[in-house]
Order: structure tokens, then sequence, then C-alpha cells
């Protein structure tokens, strides 16, 4: 019986690294570093690649005590090495995405804004009303871009029929 318990310890520890391994290739996938075996493209979920993270994580923590030191070291590195290219990872998609203020100082927006409504951007930084004719030929007021978007399209129409 003594055969049997080392066999089973032994398979349990190469069980449990088969685990921390599958989690962490899914979280490298999620992350974008490795492709994706079903797509063939690499693919970044960061808010999944978090939850993978978490799960490692929260696995730590339950089994705090429990572990041999190899499955231990297995574990913290594995979480180690994922925290760290998740932190990577957030800050290229913090570089990528342009800041409020740049976005704030754009000097194409109000010639953008004024090209789909016709009318310039007030200086309160909201949308004036544009005039949009109906079928009857009248003038009415309409609200925000998306509308004045449609009428202008409904308008270019108009002009193609005639």
């Amino acid at each position: 019986m003594g055969d049997d318990s080392v066999s089973r310890n032994e398979r349990n520890e190469y069980l449990f690294h088969h685990l921390v391994a599958m989690f962490q290739t899914l979280a490298l996938q999620q992350l974008g570093k490795l492709v994706n075996p079903i797509t063939g493209k690499l693919e970044r979920d960061l808010q999944q690649a978090r939850i993978t993270i978490d799960m490692l994580q929260m696995l730590k923590d339950r089994t705090a005590g429990n572990l041999e030191q190899s499955e231990r070291m297995i574990l913290d590195k594995a979480l180690l090495e994922l925290q760290m290219n998740y932190v990577d990872e957030m800050k290229r998609v913090e570089e990528d995405l342009p800041s409020e203020t740049e976005e704030a100082s754009s000097p194409e927006e109000p010639e953008r804004v004024e090209e789909e409504i016709g009318q310039p951007v007030s200086d309160g930084g909201e949308r004036p009303e544009a005039a949009v004719k109906d079928d009857a030929g009248t003038s009415t007021p309409e609200k925000g871009k998306g509308r004045a978007k449609a009428a202008k399209r409904k308008g270019k129409k108009k002009k193609k029929s005639d």
C-alpha cells in the first residue's frame, strides 16, 4: 500500500502542474502572447485574461499550506509571469488610446462637426440644432449629430432622384 500512496502523490503533483500549465497557456492566449489554436490568430482579451489570472490566484489562496514546495514554486512562477505580462499589455492599451486632453484639443473636431451638420460648433461645445427639410419642404429643427447625419443622407437621396 505504501507504493500506491507514493505513486498517487506523484500523479497528483503531475496533475497539479498540468492544471497550472493549462491556465497559464490560456491566459497567455488571452493576453495575445500565444496564437489561438482554434482560429490560428493572435487575439487579445484582457478582461478574460484577468479572470484566468484571478482563478490561478484563487487556487493558490485556497491550497495554501497543502502544496508541495515544487507545486508552490510552479504556481508562484506562473502567477508572476502572467501578472507581469498583464501589466505590460495594459500599458500598451493605455499608450494606444488617445488621452482626453488630446481629444478635447483636436483642431479637426469642429471642422468635422461643421461638415456633418452644416453649422459651426457653438462655444459651449454643444452641437447646434440643424434645420432639416421634411417631405413637404419645410424646415424643422433637429437635435443631435445622429439625426442630422440621417437627414443629410435623406436629402442626398432626394437630390439623386430629382
